[in-house]
């Protein structure tokens, strides 16, 4: 009989209903114990959809992390939490999958990494576009050299309106930036996993707030309050590496665009180029011609297989992480990886309040 891993939620909104359900779900060595939430209603609701009546619920986490049987910390809260309860987490013994982005700083993100290789206790973030289909078919190609060297690389991030009008995402003093740091931040992670650069070396970036004061523009959900939107409506990033490759970042929640692309990456390499635009597109020459070649990702015969499941990303995310936890499997997304994503996501905040680039050491 597989281990059981005594697990705790912390922070039971959207997040943690609508993408560790059912991830947590699909892992049978899962036994989820506890619960926290500063709301005792959001606490109670999800102990009682995962159908854990033995679990325990909490309003404070610090009295959960005092559970010694406990642990993963799985951190569902907003980005200004994620560094103080993950490093508490991991300090109480507990290996932590954070959601994304790791912290709304650099400061905070780096104390979560050092703590992690201090306590010797696994960290990861929920960068589950890496899981999809087409990202991990291009990243075993980008692995086999068949693009060769990448030397420009765009992250694409655009929605013309779909600003998020829950939670707190409008909030800049609990979210630490809008559309740059909520979907820029996984495609700047797919893009600089694709290269496999994380030596940045400069960042210059532009922030924009130009749409915010107009509600009522056709966004997909609803109407947001103008007074809470302190946050960006658009960002953009021109990063260099220190190999000399270019890496251009592109995020909107609301811009006057006709193209939508979020979670995507555009790959130029010296053999071989890719795209998400329309599907997965590798883009190259044969004798003299152009190829542009179309991966089939097409599961749906799977479902006429006795047994036969499609795993969604998010249950990809949680198998790999307990893979690591119980058998020492390696992770798919390191701690040091999305330390180097939030240090360029903060580079272009910087950068676009001085109107300076942002040079690193």
């Amino acid at each position: 009989m597989s281990k059981k891993v005594k697990v705790g939620i912390i922070g039971c909104g959207a997040i943690a209903e609508g993408k560790y359900l059912s991830a947590l779900a699909y892992i049978p060595e899962v036994e989820m114990v506890a619960f926290c939430d500063i709301i005792p209603e959001r606490a109670e609701r999800m102990r009682k959809l995962f159908k854990a009546p033995e679990a325990k619920t909490y309003t404070d986490y610090n009295e959960l992390l005092k559970d010694e049987s406990i642990e993963v910390i799985h951190v569902c809260t907003p980005n200004c939490s994620h560094s103080p309860i993950s490093v508490a987490s991991l300090k109480a013994g507990k290996h932590v999958l954070c959601e994304k982005p790791m912290a709304s700083t650099y400061k905070e993100a780096k104390l979560m990494y050092d703590t992690s290789v201090e306590t010797g206790k696994l960290l990861s973030v929920g960068y589950q576009y890496r899981c999809m289909p087409a990202p991990l078919y291009l990243k075993e190609l980008c692995e086999k050299d068949d693009l060769g060297e990448i030397y420009y690389a765009k992250a694409h991030a655009l929605r013309r309106r779909g600003v998020p009008t829950w939670g707190v995402f409008l909030k800049e003093e609990e979210q630490g930036g809008g559309p740059l740091i909520d979907i820029g931040t996984h495609a700047l992670d797919m893009t600089l996993w694709m290269m496999n650069n994380y030596k940045p070396k400069s960042v210059m970036g532009t922030v924009y707030k130009k749409l915010r004061d107009k509600p009522d523009c056709g966004n997909i959900f609803g109407p947001w309050n103008t007074e809470e939107f302190t946050v960006e409506d658009s960002a953009f990033g021109f990063i260099t590496m220190e190999n000399g490759a270019t890496v251009v970042l592109e995020s909107s929640w609301a811009l006057n665009i006709a193209d939508e692309r979020e979670a995507q990456c555009t790959l130029c390499g010296t053999k071989a180029g890719a795209d998400m635009q329309d599907g997965l597109r590798i883009v190259s020459d044969k004798n003299g011609k152009f190829i542009d070649t179309y991966p089939n990702f097409d599961e749906g015969a799977v479902l006429f297989v006795p047994g036969g499941k499609i795993i969604q990303p998010q249950e990809k995310e949680a198998r790999n992480f307990y893979d690591a936890v119980l058998y020492g499997k390696e992770l798919r997304v390191k701690a040091e990886q999305a330390l180097v994503v939030t240090q360029i996501l903060e580079a272009i905040y910087e950068s676009g309040k001085t109107g300076k680039p942002v040079v690193f050491d």
